[in-house]
C-alpha cells in the first residue's frame, strides 16, 4: 500500500526515524551505564515496545493499569507503573497480575497510600515491589529529595508488612519549560539533567546513612526524554542512577524540536490529514481546512511554541512549508493560515508534525510504518 492510499487522518511512522531514534537511546544508556526502561505511553504499541527491548531495553514504563493489562497480555511482564496507585480496585488488578508471574512495582508518596496498599497486600499474603516517588524540582507528585521528612517517611514504609520497597523514582518535567533568560537550550537541558541526577544521589545517601537503602540493589529511575537526551551518569557515596525511562524519544516533535533535544530530522511520526475546505480572506490569506483537529492533534503548546504543529513542505525533506501556520483546531477541524495564497486544493494531503507526540497516539487505533512512500506495517495501538 502507497501512502497516497491511506485514509486521513492517519498518524505516519517513518521507520528509519524510528529504528534511529531507538538505537540512539539505546546507545545512550549503554554507554552511561542505564538500565533503558522506556515509557511506553507515548506509543501504546506492543510491536513498537518489542523493537525497543530487541535493541536491549529491559522492561517498560508504564502510566496507568489499562496499560499494565493489555502490554501483559501481549507477553511483556516486567513493569513499572510511574504513578501513584492507592485504591483497593486498583491492588486487586495489580494483584491479578502478579500471581500470573508478571513483575510489577508502582509508586508511593503519602503515608495514607502506603498504608492502604500495606493492608492491601498483607491481607492477601502478598508483598508488592514499590518505589517512592521523588519531587526532584518538577513540583508534581513525591516526596521533595531535600524534605527533612523525606528519610523518615522512606523507613514508614519500609516497616509496613506487604510492601518492598525497590528505591527511588522521579520525573524530570521541568525540562519542558526551557531556557531562563540568557541561558542557552542546551545549558537548560544540561541544568535540569544534572538536578534530577544530583539530587536523586544526594537522597540516596541520605537514605543510606540512615540504613534505607543498599547501593547494590537499589533502583534510582529518572525519566524525560529532554534530560536523557544529553544524560551523564555520575556516582555519590556508592550509588549511581540505574534506569531512564524516557518515552517521547521514539517519535520526537515539534515541542522537542523547540526544545533543542532534537532536528526535525528525528521526528519520526506525522500525522497525514486531507484538505476539506478553502477559503480566502479579504487580506489574501487563504484560510485551508483539514480534517484532523483536536482529536488527531492536540492543543499542547510548548517552549517557543505558537502554532499547533508544523505543516511540512515535504515529509521526506521534513522541511517546513513557508509562511503556513496551524493556528486553530476544533474537535473535528485544524485551521491552516497561508497569505498570499495557499498551494492545496480541496482534497490534497497535508503531512503535520504535532507538538505533542503521546497526545496525538492516544486517540488513535493505528499506526502505519512507511518507508518512504510505502506502508510496510500496521500496527494497533492499545490501552486508548
Amino acid at each position: 500500500m502507497l501512502v497516497s492510499d491511506l485514509p486521513p487522518p492517519a498518524l505516519l511512522v517513518d521507520r528509519r526515524r524510528l529504528l534511529a531514534n531507538i538505537s540512539r537511546a539505546q546507545e545512550r544508556a549503554d554507554r552511561e551505564d542505564v538500565v533503558l526502561r522506556p515509557h511506553i505511553k507515548t506509543h501504546k504499541c506492543p510491536d513498537l515496545a518489542r523493537l525497543q527491548i530487541e535493541a536491549g531495553a529491559k522492561g517498560i514504563t508504564v502510566a496507568t493499569l489499562a496499560e499494565v493489562e493489555a502490554f501483559t497480555a501481549a507477553g511483556f511482564n516486567d513493569i513499572v507503573i510511574a504513578k501513584e496507585v492507592v485504591d483497593d480496585i486498583s491492588f486487586g488488578r495489580i494483584a491479578k497480575l502478579l500471581n500470573d508471574g508478571n513483575k510489577i512495582a508502582f509508586c508511593v508518596d503519602t503515608k495514607t497510600g502506603a498504608k492502604a496498599a500495606s493492608r492491601f497486600f498483607a491481607d492477601k499474603g502478598m508483598t508488592a515491589d514499590i518505589l517512592t516517588e521523588v519531587d526532584s524540582g518538577y513540583g508534581r507528585c513525591g516526596i521533595r529529595w531535600d524534605d527533612s521528612d523525606a528519610v523518615e517517611f522512606v523507613g514508614y514504609v519500609s516497616e509496613l508488612s506487604g510492601l518492598r520497597v525497590r528505591g527511588v523514582l522521579t520525573h524530570a518535567g521541568h525540562a519542558y519549560v526551557g531556557p531562563t533568560e540568557g541561558e542557552t537550550k542546551q545549558a537548560a537541558l544540561q541544568r535540569v539533567m544534572a538536578e534530577e541526577r544530583d539530587h536523586m544521589l544526594a537522597l540516596a545517601v541520605r537514605l543510606s546513612d540512615a540504613g534505607l537503602l543498599d547501593p547494590s540493589e537499589a533502583v534510582l529511575s529518572i525519566g524525560s526524554t529532554p534530560t536523557f537526551s544529553c544524560f551523564k551518569n555520575a556516582k555519590r557515596g556508592g550509588f549511581q542512577i540505574t534506569e531512564v525511562r524516557p518515552g517521547n524519544y521514539v517519535f520526537n516533535d515539534a515541542i522537542q524540536e523547540a526544545l533543542g533535544v532534537c532536528s526535525r530530522a528525528d521526528c519520526s511520526l506525522t500525522v497525514l490529514a486531507r484538505v476539506i475546505s478553502i477559503h480566502r480572506d479579504d487580506d489574501g490569506t487563504d484560510r485551508v481546512f483539514v480534517n484532523a483537529g483536536k482529536k488527531v492533534l492536540t492543543t499542547d503548546k510548548g517552549f517557543g511554541l505558537t502554532d499547533h504543529g508544523i505543516i511540512l513542505h515535504s515529509p521526506k525533506t521534513m522541511k517546513r512549508m513557508p509562511h503556513a501556520r496551524l493556528v486553530a483546531l476544533s474537535e473535528e477541524h485544524g485551521w491552516i493560515a497561508i497569505p498570499g495564497g495557499s498551494p492545496f486544493d480541496v482534497g490534497d494531503h497535508v503531512h503535520i508534525v504535532p507538538n505533542h507526540a503521546c497526545v496525538a497516539v492516544a486517540t488513535q487505533r493505528k499506526l502505519y510504518v512507511t518507508d518512504l512512500d510505502e506502508v510496510v506495517a500496521e500496527w494497533e495501538v492499545v490501552a486508548r
